[in-house]
């Protein structure tokens, strides 16, 4: 298991953490996400076939914009 953690710009409030866990949750191999829209924070949890590519499009599709950070 592996964490890639990411900088999200734009979320706002919960509805905002709901919308990326659904988008970050259809990918394959994630096991567990974490967002916090007061720090902008995601952590993606999940085997090394997660990838950032795919990550950073599902915080896309759901309407924001991110970087990994670590």
């Amino acid at each position: 298991m592996a964490t890639n953690e990411y900088q999200v710009t734009g979320m706002t409030c919960g509805h905002c953490e709901m919308s990326i866990r659904e988008e970050v949750g259809q990918i394959a191999g994630v096991e567990e996400i974490q967002v916090n829209a007061q720090t902008g924070k995601l952590a993606v949890t999940g085997t090394n076939a997660v990838d950032d590519a795919q990550v950073l499009a599902a915080v896309v599709e759901a309407g924001y914009s991110a970087v990994r950070t670590a």
